[in-house]
C-alpha cells in the first residue's frame, strides 16, 4: 500500500499479483477500494492494482469540486503510465464501472479489456428506479424517501451512515448473519467521504448518461451484475450488453448490488474467463 503523486494529487494505491493488469474502480461515490478486495484472488493470476478515486477513500489533495470526468479518467490513465502499463484492463464496479464506460470513450487506446460490474450507463436507474425498486419490496415510505435524497446528493454528511443502515440490506439477494458480519466488518475497514457522495450524486452524476454512444466502444467487454440489483436490474444489463458491440452478458444468480461479496467464487471465475479468453 502506498500513495502515489498522480495529477497533483495523492492517491492511495495498491498493487498486487502478476500478470495481465487490471485496474480496479470503486464504487461509490465516497467509498474505496475495500469493496474491490472480493477480486483479491485473481491475483495468483494477474496484477490488480487497487486505487482509490480523488476525494475518495484515502486519497487527498483536491477539493471536491475536481472530483470531474475528465480528472477522474485523467488520473487513472496517468497513474497506468506511471506504473508503466502500455494497456491495461479495467475493471469498474457501481460508480466506478461509470467511470469505467468513461475511461472506455476518453482513452480507448489504453484499454485492452473493460469489465463492467452491476453499474449502468444512466444515472437514472439510481436516482429515480431504485428508490422506486425499494417501495415495491416492502421498505417503509420514509426509508424510500431517504433513498431517493441519498441517490440524489441531498443528505447532509451525518445522514450518510444511518441512511445506509437503512436500506443497507437492499444491496444484497440474501443478507444472512455471516454476510451481516462481512458487511460490518468490512464497514470498519472503509474510509468513508460524504462530501464525495453528495458531490457525486448531486452534481456529477445529475442528468449522466453514455447509453447514446456506447457503440464507440470496441474493446472486449463484459458485462456482469446481481440478478437482484435494486439499482441496475437484468434488464438494464441487457441494454448496456446490446449497446457495446460484441459485449459479453453475465447474471450472476442469487446475488444483488454487491454480486463480488455476495457470490465471490462465480464473479471470480467469470473475470477469468473473460480476461484470458478476450
Amino acid at each position: 500500500m502506498t500513495t502515489m503523486p498522480i495529477r497533483g494529487v495523492s492517491l492511495f494505491v495498491k498493487v498486487v499479483g502478476d500478470g495481465v493488469p487490471i485496474a480496479l474502480m470503486h464504487g461509490g461515490p465516497g467509498a474505496d477500494h475495500i469493496s474491490m478486495l472480493p477480486f483479491r484472488p485473481c491475483a495468483d493470476q494477474f496484477t490488480l492494482i487497487f486505487y482509490d478515486h480523488r476525494c475518495n477513500g484515502r486519497s487527498v489533495g483536491a477539493d471536491v469540486s475536481t472530483m470531474t470526468w475528465e480528472n477522474l479518467t485523467a488520473d487513472a490513465d496517468a497513474l497506468r503510465q506511471a506504473l508503466g502499463f502500455e494497456k491495461w484492463a479495467v475493471l469498474g464496479h457501481s460508480f466506478g464501472g461509470m467511470v469505467a464506460l468513461e475511461y472506455a470513450l476518453r482513452y480507448p487506446q489504453s484499454l485492452s479489456h473493460l469489465l463492467l460490474v452491476d453499474t449502468c450507463g444512466d444515472a437514472r436507474w439510481a436516482q429515480q428506479h431504485a428508490p422506486d425498486t425499494l417501495a415495491k419490496r416492502g421498505f417503509r415510505p420514509e426509508t424510500v424517501q431517504l433513498a431517493r435524497r441519498f441517490f440524489n446528493g441531498q443528505i447532509a454528511p451525518n445522514e450518510m451512515l444511518p441512511a445506509m443502515m437503512r436500506f443497507g440490506k437492499a444491496y444484497y439477494h440474501h443478507l444472512g448473519p455471516l454476510q451481516t458480519a462481512r458487511m460490518l466488518m468490512s464497514g470498519f475497514r472503509v474510509k468513508m467521504r460524504p462530501e464525495a457522495q453528495i458531490y457525486g450524486f448531486g452534481t456529477l452524476l445529475k442528468g449522466w448518461s453514455v447509453m447514446d454512444r456506447l457503440a464507440e466502444i470496441e474493446t472486449p467487454t463484459l458485462v456482469m451484475a446481481g440478478r437482484y440489483d435494486f439499482q441496475f436490474p437484468p434488464e438494464h444489463q441487457e441494454m448496456l450488453a446490446a449497446g457495446i458491440p460484441n459485449a459479453r452478458l453475465e447474471i450472476i444468480e442469487h446475488a444483488g448490488h454487491n454480486a463480488p461479496e455476495e457470490r465471490p467464487a462465480a464473479a471470480i471465475q467469470a473475470v477469468r474467463d473473460f480476461v484470458s479468453a478476450a
